[in-house]
């Protein structure tokens, strides 16, 4: 037994030697992981061929195993172990697999691709059937059962149960639409598929053990059902009759029933008679249900099996072993026990110890009867007279074939009943071929490949079966090189194909059939090649001479030759005028007689349709007659073989030239040279020189063919391209035309939107038209409202200034009262201060140095007030400001005021400068004063002097002046500039006058009267100077003040822009300070 450990390989061979005939297990496949690890098979199942089956391990591995070409293959790796398989889709690349996690799903074993997952069992999956159309499939788990639509993977019903009842089995039955589930309380119900009616229910056995069902089988015709369980019982069922019919006992080994399989035959119809029962010890026990016979058996208590899968054609059982292996049996070695020929029918009786007369005895033996396939019933009991045996002779060893059989008792049987029997009658042929089974030699031959005569076998020949295609090619080829003359033989496929048909599963034994048939029964055929064998045929027409002169000279006269009626008979070995079944009875009987045999039933043929022969008269005819089929008793053609045998005279009998019987030598087959070798070289020759011309011929052609092709697809292009510009042109003209069409539609609907929109726009004018009126009357309402409220707001206004107006000319009188009164107060304040002038001369002079001082300080504090106005005005400005303005409008005033900071102090440093320029100017005019001071000092005494000198002439004049003085003193009032020039002279020359302090206050004032009228040119010089001075701080002053105003101005006008109410609450306070 071979052992295949596949490994970690993806492909390669499932045996690498060729199993022998005779074993039962043709391989053992393993499977090593790392670390020498043995990995479980746990699951397999065959396809719808039986050639090729699937199986599954524990790591998840789906593998393919094709028995017929010798081939694995991993399909698929799931990731985790399977739980039930299903090969026998309608789509033949696809399987089922239901996995651990409890979801099924479908591959393709082709392309290794999910086609579908199907999820909807809660518990693990144990079985799927698949419907014999390959539609549908039905998964089982223990708590329920859901049938599935494989076209499109949906889940059609599904089948619940009670939780105390569980499901063993559901499953389809073959050539129906029945289900049939199995229950664990043993009840069995048949459901119709489509509407899932219940058609009916198996009765219960009431008497007896229960059984517990757990396995089941059914046979391929759907007409029997076995199952069993916990027990050595197993119930055979008829479908049919709905009743159980038998129930048989296994052996008492037998405890528990795991698996029941029928084992299928090609000659049962269906109706299966043997089961296959694994039990509990690991060993499958085949029995016949009918005679309830053991027959044989699988596997041992060491090498225990766990799960079966049986071929659908029942040529094979895989079995899964217990160590995880997978075991392949061969079915037809496994009964080669039962295929054995029966015994010998003839009872020979031997003589007792008495002295008795061997040629007086004679005993009546009642025989079983040997039936045959088809006619076993109208037979009946033989009774054989046998003669007591004799001394073994020459002849009787000559008779005696492999397998115990004897050829003259197989002679016998065959005049009999005029064939083997169909089911021994390959295994009849071996030994009477007595067939050497050659294997290395045999191997040797097709180890060459294939022969280069039959390479184009099939274009001579064409034969649908690829399979039988090959096999020809393979006999003839190792024909070929067994001998040269059979590459050149051109009639030999039609020797070998009758027997390449019978034996295409053995090709070994079909090689050394035609090797046989060719080396005994075609004697002398190829001394002529490669013309037809004259000699043979001459043979045949001395016969045919002897026995039908009548027919033979008619055939003579149409021109008719023995190539032309013997010689199709003999090329094609009758194949072609006879049928199967009359091919095989014929050849029975060439095969058990004498080579010549065949020439003689040549003649009988021939002989036998002597009636529609002599119709015939043209050569057309006959050639039609000996290639076709007629109608022929083949029975009587054959007796009439034997009568021809028996009766032709020895010096025209073919058996006196022909040879007797020779089988094949055992080890190597003999040499074949019977032939001309010089025409067989020649031809090989001229062959291979043939074949070379036809390969620079056919090269040639290729490349004509090639240059044709590249033609034909360049006009075909250029046509295409011609029909598709037409078609273009046509396509564009329609689409011009669906676009006129299209456009005038369009245009169309666009009409019919212009006017929708003139409508809408003429509406929606009208609207807008009416909105506008209704918007215009709206602002003509609010627009006299407003001029209403400004009219009253005006004449408000108006009303209001007249009273403001009334009030300041009030004011403005009042005012001038208040003028005019304060005027007389003045002017009786100046008389009254004229009065005391003369009073306060004196003290004038004292205090000329403090007014000094005391107008320098006053014009600081002018200074300290004027900068004490402007915070005052700025923080009136801003106290304006910030009343008006928000938020935004006090960040960008307080910016604004950072801005008038920077100017004031812009301003505040230029004040400082002018003040130092004015203390500076000050400090010269003072020296300017004192110089002048001196001078007048010196004038005045000198003048004084001049006075004193001239007011003893002329006292009169001192009148005069006083009297000029009074009046000066009158107009001061009316002059305030005068008066302040004086005041500032006075005080200007304050320190000048101090200087004398010793003069009296009547003499100071006459002094001054007499400065101010004595000296009026320097006087007014004096005064100018001063007064020059004053008017520059004056004149600055108002410069700062026009400034500071201007300034306010610019922000009352930008607040006004920022807000309108804003700048009228600015613009009010402004004004007010101004």
């Amino acid at each position: 037994m071979e052992v295949t450990d596949i490994g970690n390989k993806e492909e390669g061979k499932v045996w690498h030697r060729k199993p022998t005939l005779g074993k039962s297990v043709l391989v053992k496949v393993v499977r090593t992981a790392q670390q020498a690890k043995t990995v479980r098979f746990l699951h397999v199942t065959f396809d719808t061929t039986g050639e090729s089956f699937l199986a599954g391990d524990h790591h998840g591995n789906i593998y393919v195993f094709d028995i017929s070409r010798n081939r694995f293959r991993l399909v698929q790796k799931t990731g985790q172990a399977s739980t039930a398989l299903a090969f026998s889709l309608r789509r033949t690349t696809e399987f089922l697999v239901a996995l651990a996690d409890h979801t099924i799903k479908c591959f393709d074993k082709d392309t290794k691709q999910l086609v579908s997952w199907m999820r909807g069992h809660e518990g693990a999956v144990s079985f799927i059937s698949v419907h014999s159309s390959g539609r549908y499939a039905i998964s089982t788990s223990s708590d329920t059962a859901q049938l599935w639509d494989l076209d499109t993977f949906q889940r059609k019903r599904k089948l619940n149960i009670r939780q105390s009842v569980g499901i063993q089995r559901v499953f389809f039955l073959p050539l129906s639409n029945t289900i049939l589930s199995c229950f664990s309380d043993d009840s069995i119900f048949a459901w119709e598929s489509d509407t899932l009616f219940c058609k009916y229910q198996l009765p219960v056995p009431d008497c007896g053990p229960r059984i517990s069902y757990k396995a089941f089988a059914v046979t391929r015709d759907g007409k029997s059902l076995a199952a069993g369980g916990r027990s050595n019982l197993l119930h055979l069922w008829c479908l049919e009759s709905k009743q159980l019919i038998r129930v048989i006992q296994m052996p008492t080994k037998v405890r528990t029933v795991r698996q029941l399989e029928f084992l299928p035959d090609s000659f049962d119809g269906g109706a299966s008679q043997t089961l296959g029962v694994l039990s509990q010890d690991g060993v499958m026990r085949f029995i016949n249900i009918h005679t309830c016979k053991m027959l044989f058996h699988m596997g041992s208590h060491d090498d225990a099996i766990t799960t079966v899968a049986v071929s659908p054609n029942g040529r094979h059982v895989v079995a899964i072993m217990d160590n995880g292996s997978i075991n392949v049996y061969s079915v037809q070695s496994l009964t080669q026990e039962l295929n054995k020929p029966p015994s010998s029918q003839v009872a020979v009786v031997s003589g007792g110890e008495a002295d008795q007369k061997l040629s007086n005895l004679k005993v009546q033996v009642r025989s079983e009867v040997v039936q045959r396939p088809a006619k076993s019933s109208g037979r009946r009991t033989q009774v054989k007279t046998l003669r007591p045996p004799a001394e073994s002779t020459a002849e009787d060893k000559e008779n005696e074939l492999p397998g115990g059989l004897n050829k003259k008792r197989l002679v016998a049987l065959l005049k009999a009943f005029g064939e083997y029997p169909t089911k021994y009658r390959m295994f009849v042929w071996r030994s009477l071929l007595c067939l050497p089974e050659n294997h290395a030699a045999y191997s040797s031959l097709t180890d060459k490949g294939l022969h280069p005569a039959y390479a184009t076998l099939h274009d001579k020949y064409p034969i649908k079966s690829h399979k039988l295609q090959r096999g020809l090619q393979r006999v003839l080829s190792a024909l070929a090189h067994w001998a040269a003359i059979f590459g050149e033989v051109e009639y030999l496929p039609l020797v070998a194909f009758p027997f390449v048909k019978l034996f295409q599963n053995n090709p070994m034994l079909c090689f050394e059939v035609v090797a046989t048939v060719i080396v005994n029964w075609c004697q002398h055929w190829f001394e002529y090649f490669p013309n037809p064998p004259l000699n043979i045929l001459s043979m045949v027409e001395n016969v045919l001479a002897h026995h039908d002169k009548e027919l033979l000279q008619h055939l003579v006269d149409c021109g008719i030759t023995s190539q032309l009626y013997v010689w199709p008979l003999l090329e094609t070995l009758f194949s072609e005028v006879l049928t199967r079944d009359e091919w095989l009875r014929l050849f029975d009987s060439i095969f058990s007689n004498h080579p010549s045999f065949l020439l003689m039933a040549c003649v009988a043929y021939i002989t036998c349709c002597r009636e529609p022969l002599l119709l015939c008269s043209q050569k057309q005819d006959f050639e039609y007659f000996f290639h076709h089929r007629n109608n022929l008793d083949v029975g009587a053609m054959i007796k009439e073989a034997y009568r021809l045998m028996s009766g032709t005279p020895a010096d025209i009998h073919p058996g006196t030239m022909l040879s007797d019987f020779a089988p094949l030598t055992k080890g190597q087959y003999p040499v074949f040279n019977h032939y001309p070798e010089f025409i067989v070289q020649y031809q090989s020759r001229e062959r291979e020189k043939i074949q070379l011309q036809e390969m620079e011929y056919l090269r040639e052609r290729q490349e004509v063919s090639a240059l044709r092709a590249d033609f034909v697809r360049r006009q075909a292009e250029e046509e295409a391209y011609h029909a598709q510009q037409e078609l273009l042109q046509k396509a564009e003209e329609q689409r011009r035309n669906i676009l006129a069409q299209e456009e005038e539609k369009l245009t169309q609907q666009r009409a019919k939107l212009a006017a929708m929109k003139r409508e809408l726009k003429v509406k929606e004018l009208q609207l807008l038209d009416a909105t506008r009126r209704r918007f215009l009357k709206h602002q003509q309402d609010l627009r006299a409202t407003q001029i209403r409220g400004l009219e009253q707001e005006i004449s408000r206004k108006m009303d209001l200034r007249e009273r403001e107006s009334a009030a300041a000319v009030q004011d403005l009188e009042v005012r001038q009262m208040e003028l005019e009164a304060q005027r007389r107060r003045l002017e009786q304040h100046l008389l009254k201060e004229q009065e005391r002038m003369g009073q306060q001369v004196e003290e004038e002079v004292e205090m000329r140095m403090r007014r000094a001082e005391r107008e320098e300080e006053s014009f600081t504090e002018l200074l300290h007030s004027t900068e004490t106005n402007m915070q005052a005005l700025e923080e009136s400005l801003a106290e304006a400001c910030q009343l008006g303005l928000d938020a935004d409008w006090r960040r960008e005033v307080a910016e604004r005021l950072q801005q008038v900071d920077a100017e004031q102090e812009r301003k505040r440093e230029r004040l400082a400068e002018l003040h130092r320029q004015t203390l500076a100017e000050e400090e010269k005019v003072a020296d300017t004063m004192r110089d002048v001071a001196g001078r007048k000092w010196d004038e005045v005494m000198s003048s004084r002097a001049q006075l004193q000198e001239q007011r003893q002439p002329s006292p009169s004049a001192d009148t005069d002046g006083q009297r000029q003085a009074r009046i000066r003193t009158r107009e001061l009032p009316h002059r305030p500039s005068a008066s302040t020039a004086v005041f500032v002279g006075t005080r200007a020359a304050g320190p000048a006058v101090g200087l004398d302090s010793a003069t009296p206050p009547k003499q100071a004032g006459a002094n001054m009267v007499c400065l101010n009228s004595s000296s009026p040119s320097e006087s007014t010089s004096t005064n100018f100077s001063l007064d020059r001075g004053r008017a520059q701080l004056d004149s600055s002053e108002r410069e700062l003040l026009r400034e500071i105003r201007e300034l306010r101005r610019k922000l009352a006008a930008r607040a006004r822009e920022g807000s309108s109410a804003s700048s009228q609450s600015v613009h009010t306070p402004s004004s007010v300070s101004q």
